[in-house]
């Protein structure tokens, strides 16, 4: 029985044990030959009983592989050994680094700003670029928030190489199924690996990171994992980790160079607000924060016709309203309902045109843009007539278009209409019917820009 204090290989004295699973322990020892002694990490595996010759065969290569890697953000291997006692142990020696796994962070309560999450993401691209382009290349396999270390420098180290493969599937080759449920993508559970598989890995430990749940956690649709609505990140952030954890390879980035560089040309971390010109003349009316963007409409004009013929409308259905009042004093009188009848479906009927020929012509909208959803609202007279509501995360694009009416009551067929444009991901949502080809590009260009910025 391994015990604090006690001294390995006539070198190694025991300090503390970090971590104990069945027949593994990893202690934090001193290293008594170094000059002046330093603290590493001693990783020890007993063969026998539940650790067979695959658990030997991945340490031993951990071991192997670990010897040949020289990348700042890894521990660097000290050495390996073995101790013949009761029970066959053996030993490999890393460089120490002071500071804590993001598990542990997780755990306290820490929660990762996005700003911080982008350069954890970077730091980690980095070391699997470094990885990914060995010769042979080095497959990790196993990264999750445990597995990467915020040392007391603020810089960020991968660790943990015992699921690590040092070459890339081939066909008809079997390999030990390695991986942590809810971080390693389904071609890994199959025994493929190949380096898109680390950056699944790596895309559900930044889910993690955001949203303070684990990835296994979360909600699945598709086999997608779904945490837009559990955090407030930026869309291109979110939209960025998507595609690290879409559940088909021939859909998610292949290199973590190209990963990276996806990151790195989407920059949208603390970027000012920026206020497009707004079009001359304009009654568009635009409040905007970094939490909430609102948009005020105004009612569209009113052509000579338009206007003529909203007011043969109300005429009508004044007299309308008459007519009924007279029904039912008819059939009151002499005991007849069908004047009555008749009058209130022409009331009932012409009244319904007339409204929504009232909230075309003078209504207004109003878009909202909050925290995780979008509002477009038709109002009529300070009433809400209508009302729409997406999820932020779904939109796909934001852009200046063109409807062309056809057989309008005022319109000639065929005539065309700028708008603006919200392309989800299953559905297009317009507004801004009778603004100028200016005013509608401006918006579109505001709320890109909105989205972008938050």
């Amino acid at each position: 029985m391994l015990q604090v204090e006690q001294v390995l290989q006539g070198r190694y004295q025991l300090k503390e044990k970090l971590g104990q699973n069945a027949g593994r322990q990893t202690w934090l020892a001193e290293d008594l030959k170094s000059k002046p002694s330093e603290q590493v990490i001693v990783k020890l595996l007993a063969f026998g009983g539940d650790i067979q010759w695959d658990d030997l065969r991945l340490f031993e290569r951990e071991a192997q592989i670990l010897k040949h890697l020289k990348h700042p953000q890894i521990p660097q291997y000290r050495d390996y050994f073995s101790v013949d006692e009761r029970i066959l142990w053996f030993g490999l020696v890393q460089e120490y680094i002071p500071g804590e796994s993001l598990k542990d962070l997780l755990k306290t309560g820490r929660r990762f700003t996005e700003k911080e999450v982008r350069q954890i993401a970077e730091s980690l691209l980095n070391i699997l670029t470094y990885l990914h382009e060995l010769n042979p290349p080095v497959l990790h396999r196993d990264i999750k928030p445990s597995n990467i270390i915020l040392a007391k420098n603020k810089k960020i180290y991968l660790v943990d190489f015992g699921a690590v493969q040092d070459k890339a599937a081939v066909e008809g080759a079997t390999f030990t199924v390695v991986g942590t449920y809810g971080y390693a993508p389904l071609e890994q559970f199959g025994g493929r690996t190949v380096p898109a598989s680390d950056l699944y890995a790596l895309g559900a430990s930044l889910i993690h990171l955001l949203t303070g749940t684990s990835p296994a956690d979360l909600p699945q649709k598709d086999l997608r994992i779904h945490f837009s609505d559990r955090t407030n990140a930026n869309l291109r952030l979110v939209q960025w980790i998507e595609k690290l954890t879409e559940p088909s390879l021939e859909k998610r980035f292949t290199t973590a160079t190209e990963a990276l560089k996806s990151l790195k040309t989407n920059r949208f971390y603390n970027l000012p607000v920026k206020s497009f010109t707004n079009p001359q003349e304009t009654k568009v009316r635009l409040n905007r924060t970094r939490q909430t963007l609102f948009i005020k409409l105004p009612k569209r004009k009113l052509s000579l016709i338009e206007a003529v013929f909203c007011a043969i409308a109300l005429i009508l259905l004044a007299q309308g309203g008459l007519f009924g009042i007279f029904g039912l004093i008819q059939a009151m009188v002499y005991g007849s309902a069908f004047g009555f009848t008749l009058y209130s479906v022409f009331l009932l009927l012409w009244g319904k045109f007339t409204y929504h020929l009232l909230l075309q012509e003078f209504g207004y909208q109003t878009i909202t843009f909050k925290a995780h959803n979008f509002l477009i609202e038709k109002w009529l007279f300070n009433y809400c007539a209508n009302q729409k509501k997406a999820c932020i995360s779904d939109i796909q694009d934001v852009f200046q278009s063109v409807q062309v009416t056809h057989n309008s009551s005022f319109q000639a067929t065929g005539k065309e209409e700028e708008m603006v444009t919200i392309q989800t991901i299953d559905k297009r949502y317009s507004f801004g019917l009778g603004l100028s080809a200016a005013e509608c590009f401006w918006l579109a260009q505001e709320i890109k820009d909105w989205l972008s910025s938050r």
